[in-house]
């Protein structure tokens, strides 16, 4: 008597579930992502061999264009650590706001809570303190390019010494790193570096590109 054959199925998987929790998660990450603002001047820093990679925690960054300029940022990004290295605080506290009140109060500039808040979520910027209401609510992206003349950093109007001090008194934990242009003048970086030690600032890092050695075939 011959074998009855049964019908078989293929495999049927139902990926409605699948497709269901990617739309979620796609949807999650659109909202809360939070992008790094565009940098306020491009820099080309030098090549070296060094291979220690750039501090990930709270840090305060000097920055020197090619022609010179300065700018200024306090990385609101990162986790805070004490000098154990033990993790301490995160950036929530707000340091940029709190460091822009600071400066507020020195040059007695009343900022609002909104510019506050705008000053907090931005990235590098290089102007005078007295130009930085008008940076902030300026809605024409060429005249916020126009207004960035670089921090003053001479004897008569030394404002980047002013952000390097409350800066470090807004977050003492945070590392101070020096991002040049290769380009950049010699005695501009000298400059800063020694506004950095009037400030007590005699450990930082400098920021530069791997630079790349071939291997060759003997």
């Amino acid at each position: 008597m011959p074998k009855i054959k049964l019908p078989t199925k293929s495999p049927h998987i139902d990926m409605t579930p699948m497709v269901d929790l990617f739309s979620l998660l796609l949807t999650f990450f659109m909202l809360t992502t939070s992008f790094r603002p565009q940098e306020a001047a491009p820099i080309d820093t030098p090549n070296s061999v060094s291979e220690k990679p750039a501090p990930d925690k709270s840090t305060i960054i000097v920055e020197i264009t090619k022609d010179n300029k300065i700018f200024f940022d306090m990385n609101r990004n990162g986790t805070t650590f004490d000098k154990n290295g033990n993790q301490v605080a995160d950036t929530a506290s707000h340091y940029r706001s709190k460091l822009l009140a600071k400066m507020g109060e020195q040059f007695r500039i009343s900022f609002t809570e909104k510019e506050k808040d705008m000053f907090d979520k931005g990235s590098s910027f290089g102007m005078p303190i007295k130009n930085m209401k008008r940076w902030l609510n300026s809605k024409e992206p060429k005249e916020k390019v126009d207004l960035q003349k670089g921090i003053p950093s001479d004897s008569t109007d030394n404002q980047l010494s002013l952000w390097i001090r409350f800066a470090r008194l807004t977050n003492p934990n945070a590392e101070v790193v020096i991002k040049g242009d290769a380009d950049a003048d010699y005695k501009t970086v000298k400059g800063i570096i020694d506004v950095m030690q009037e400030n007590k600032v005699n450990k930082f890092n400098l920021i530069t590109n791997l630079q790349k050695e071939e291997a060759k075939l003997e």
